[in-house]
């Protein structure tokens, strides 16, 4: 188990989970693309388990390190600072904002497998991809909960998979385990486990009303039996066709 978990990107999910992080006793070191001084008011809020310092600082001292930045950051990550660590990606592929990836466009690549690639000393496992930021935190339960939801993770390294499950059920949750970076699609935009699950019928709304309206919802329990039926049940669509906020 993780006693120092490490982000690069302290935006809306990196900082939900680091909420959680502090909730279940871990220590957490933020960071983002902007310096440590802006995250002053966030580390205040978390309180005193949480410091904030540059990318490569949270990385070098973290155990296990989530990356929570938009895809078309992946290539700035430190990758001699993250060599030899668990890297949890939770980025999605949106070409709107990304732009157009066409090893991605075409499913040559998953978007964490491109992230593996720039990280090759590292172990990439997709995490907390499919899940808003909100129902990220409402949903959280302890472990043997009845009304406990699971997320699903994917990876190459069986063991940095292990690390994973480990951390998301200190951090209230099941997972699934979907399978390597190849198959890290099946959690991606425009699949049956992608958001919709975890908050019901979504309204047409602009980004800025989806993101208020989703804080006010409490969210749908996924358990994991469910998970893996959903996850079975994809198909392969064209990659990163609707926009939702998974931003530093």
């Amino acid at each position: 188990m993780p006693l120092t978990l490490g982000f690069i990107g302290s935006g809306m999910i990196g900082s939900s989970v680091a909420r959680l992080a502090v909730a279940a006793g871990l220590e957490v070191v933020l960071s983002n693309s902007r310096g440590p001084e802006t995250l002053a008011d966030l580390v205040a809020d978390l309180g005193g388990r949480a410091r904030a310092a540059t990318p490569a600082e949270a990385a070098r001292a973290a155990d296990l390190v989530v990356a929570a930045i938009p895809l078309m950051a992946c290539e700035q990550l430190p990758a001699d600072a993250l060599a030899g660590k668990t890297v949890l990606d939770t980025a999605n592929y949106y070409p709107e904002r990304d732009g157009h990836r066409a090893e991605l466009d075409t499913g040559e690549l998953t978007s964490s497998a491109l992230m593996q690639r720039h990280l090759a000393g590292s172990r990439v496992v997709k995490a907390f991809n499919n899940i808003t930021p909100h129902q990220l935190v409402s949903l959280a339960r302890p472990e043997g909960a009845p009304d406990r939801s699971a997320l699903p993770i994917a990876g190459d390294d069986e063991g940095a998979k292990t690390e994973a499950a480990r951390l998301l059920d200190a951090l209230g949750y099941d997972t699934v385990d979907i399978g390597t970076l190849a198959a890290s699609w099946r959690s991606e935009p425009n699949t049956p486990v992608y958001v919709e699950p975890y908050l019901g019928a979504i309204p047409r709304l602009s980004l800025e009303a989806f993101l208020d309206w989703t804080s006010r919802q409490p969210g749908i329990v996924v358990p994991a039996a469910h998970v893996d039926k959903l996850v079975k049940a994809a198909v392969r669509r064209p990659a990163g066709e609707v926009l939702l906020p998974s931003a530093d």
